[in-house]
């Protein structure tokens, strides 16, 4: 059931339906009783309220007859007959107050309240909106000329315009700047002495790009002010006013909304919420593609936030201008006198003294070092600002905190790579084989959510057993992004590119190298085979690791399969990676590393038959077949075997690739990433054959 004021005094019953409940007097008494359910209310008060100065000789009698006339009504329309109970004093109504609208607002106000004051902004949005959704109209509409009602319905409007005051307020904070502009000045001309509704007038209009309008909009208050209660404007209404003068109205470049789901970083989020709460800077690092972006994205989300995109700007005083133009500070409103700052910085720090709010500056890297000096320098000059930034590098400043960006975890990736599965190809099946293949896709792709939905987005034209075939080629394959995506993440090639470009000629050379360890290497093994020097590779291993194309873990370094792949293309020369492969075959011949030898040998084979030596090649994958065999290692051996069909193909040796070929598919069953690498090349190998032989029977048909 449910019962409402916050309009025409209603009860419903349990289906919804409404109740007759007879003539005004009836519902003057129910109206009373609902205002303070769950509490007894004194039958004199009743009595006036109901009656006024026109009570009854036998007020008491009377009154029972319409807690009876009442009663009758409520059980009519389905309702207990003992809702309204007789106690000592006078009657209570026995409901839950929840029940009643007028208590759900209050309640639902309070906590939107206490919300926006804890810097909750969406949840105070959620529930002020629900309070306010409510009212059905004027309170007590249907008793308004009852004795009670008035002072009741002059309460509950300012209750009600205290709430929206507050929820106009959320709003604002959350950039809902030009939707409020076009909606308060209806509001305000309904209200024109209330102070707050103006001055959220004026930082609408302000934060629409509207100045003039919002200047306008204060001598308005002024005048009214003056001519109704011949007072000047409120000091806060004068500090709103100074604020436009100033430009400085909340951040016009607010956070971006997205048009996809946000999948699998739950716990991202909340420690990001955490240390945003406690940490005046915060940087996201990780690789290219791992979703920073969007992870800041999210945690700006109802906070008074602007967000800045670095990704295309340059060095110098480009870095402070972006800032001050996504902030929407007009340079020239900024200088409080002609002596006073000129530099962008200096403006910049003018504009943001004072202000409470969230700066988001995203894709630092390619100018860390402007970012990290201006950063530093406004954290020191504006105490109220806080700084979410991402980077593939770190900022490298006192007071910063680095949340690293992890690649998704095997779930979490498999419902991304089927979320935008369906996006793309309504009805995607997710049975056991479709997912099967999917999470094949998700491991070989390391968990990038960039390279899942450039993956996903390939089902318009393949199956997804087709995409999972053919990610020998990942580079290949992902090359087709959305337009509305930044240059350096429309494809998984640009987006590794943004990183490699980034690195210094040493740091290149040794991020080459370190491809020949697909599961990684200790210090010293990076340093015998990639050299020169322990002390110079302790170096630079640690700036790869600070630009995040190295993970450390344990004493281990490793790159991302995909990292791997693309710094592995980056070899000038095969004979280079053949002289880096046996360096790697001695260093695991030494420690006795079966399954690495294999793996090196393979690699070196690889290199060989890309510089034409296919009689070396095939005795490399020879080597390492009979050391995978001998081993006990089949997927080493499968490897192995590919690598053989490889040389047979290239030789013309059609029939014996593919039964090297099927034969080495039977050793990729296990779930892991080499599998599923060798897998897909041996699939991309088959195809080979099968495009060859369809070549030769056309040619056949042709003679």
């Amino acid at each position: 059931m449910r019962f409402g004021v916050l309009g025409a005094v209603e009860a419903r019953c349990a289906t919804g339906e409404p109740i007759a409940l007879g003539g005004r007097r009836s519902r003057s008494l129910l109206a009373m009783l609902l205002l303070d359910a769950g509490r007894t209310v004194d039958a004199r008060r009743l009595i006036e309220g109901v009656y006024g100065e026109r009570a009854p000789g036998d007020a008491a009698h009377a009154l029972q007859s319409q807690v009876s006339r009442l009663r009758s009504a409520l059980r009519a329309g389905g309702l207990p007959g003992d809702l309204v109970l007789f106690e000592p004093g006078g009657y209570r109504l026995a409901i839950d107050p929840e029940d009643v609208d007028v208590h759900r607002f209050e309640r639902l106000a309070g906590e939107g309240r206490r919300a926006f004051a804890g810097g909750d902004h969406a949840t105070a949005d959620r529930l002020l909106r629900e309070a306010l959704a409510l009212w059905r109209g004027t309170a007590l509409a249907d008793v308004a000329d009852a004795s009670f009602a008035e002072a009741q319905t002059a309460r509950l409007e300012e209750l009600r315009l205290a709430a929206t005051e507050d929820h106009i307020e959320a709003r604002l904070t959350r950039g809902e700047h030009r939707a409020l502009a076009a909606e308060l000045p209806e509001t305000v001309a309904a209200h024109p002495l209330r102070e707050r509704l103006r001055g959220q007038l004026m930082r609408a209009l302000a934060g629409s790009g509207r100045q003039a309008e919002a200047l306008a909009a204060f001598e308005d208050a002024r005048r009214v002010l003056a001519e109704e209660l011949g007072v000047d404007p409120s000091p806060g209404l004068r500090r709103v006013h100074l604020a436009v003068l100033r430009a400085e109205g909340p951040p016009r470049a607010a956070v971006p909304a997205q048009l996809t789901s946000f999948v699998g970083r739950e716990g991202d989020l909340a420690r990001v919420g955490e240390l945003l709460r406690e940490e005046r800077l915060v940087t996201l690092t990780g690789p290219g593609g791992v979703g920073k972006t969007r992870l800041a994205i999210e945690a700006g989300r109802g906070r008074e936030a602007c967000f800045v995109e670095l990704a295309s700007v340059g060095a110098g005083t480009a870095v402070p201008r972006a800032l001050i133009n996504a902030l929407g500070l007009r340079e020239a409103a900024l200088l409080p006198a002609l002596s006073g700052p000129s530099e962008p910085a200096d403006r910049l720090v003018a504009g943001l003294t004072g202000r409470a709010v969230l700066l988001i500056l995203d894709g630092c890297e390619q100018v860390v070092d402007e970012v990290a000096r201006l950063v530093h320098r406004l954290l020191a000059a504006c105490p109220d600002l806080r700084i979410l930034a991402t980077s593939r590098e770190r900022l490298d400043i006192a007071g910063e905190t680095l949340h690293p960006v992890r690649p998704l975890a095997s779930r979490a990736a498999v419902r991304l790579f089927t979320d935008r599965a369906v996006a793309v190809r309504p009805g995607f099946p997710a049975d056991d084989a479709t997912l099967g293949a999917a999470a094949r896709i998700c491991r070989a792709l390391d968990g990038l959510p960039l390279a899942i939905e450039l993956a996903a987005a390939r089902l318009r034209v393949l199956t997804v057993e087709e995409v999972a075939a053919r990610l020998d080629d990942r580079f290949r394959l992902l090359s087709r992004g959305g337009r509305s995506g930044t240059p350096h993440h429309r494809t998984l090639r640009s987006a590794m590119a943004w990183s490699w470009d980034l690195l210094t000629p040493r740091e290149r050379t040794l991020a080459a190298g370190l491809t020949v360890f697909r599961d990684g290497a200790t210090l010293d093994a990076v340093a015998r085979v990639c050299g020169p020097s322990e002390d110079e590779v302790i170096d630079l291993l640690a700036d790869l690791v600070d630009k995040s194309l190295v993970e450390a873990d344990e004493g281990r370094y490793r790159m991302l399969e995909t990292v791997r792949e693309y710094c592995a293309e980056r070899l000038a020369e095969p004979a280079t990676a053949v002289r880096l492969m046996d360096e790697a075959i001695e260093l695991a011949g030494r420690l006795g590393a079966t399954e690495d030898l294999t793996r090196f040998l393979v690699r070196k084979a690889d290199a060989l038959a890309a510089a034409g030596d296919l009689d070396a090649a095939h005795t490399e994958c020879a080597r390492a077949a009979d050391l995978a065999r001998r081993a006990g290692m089949p997927e080493s051996a499968a490897n192995a075997r590919r690598g053989l069909a490889d040389v047979a193909r290239l030789r013309g040796d059609l029939a014996g690739a593919r039964a090297l070929y099927e034969l080495a598919l039977r050793g990729c069953e296990r779930a892991s990433i080499s599998a599923a690498l060798t897998r897909s090349r041996i699939l991309a190998g088959l195809r080979c054959i099968a495009e060859a032989e369809s070549g030769g029977e056309r040619a056949v048909g042709r003679r």
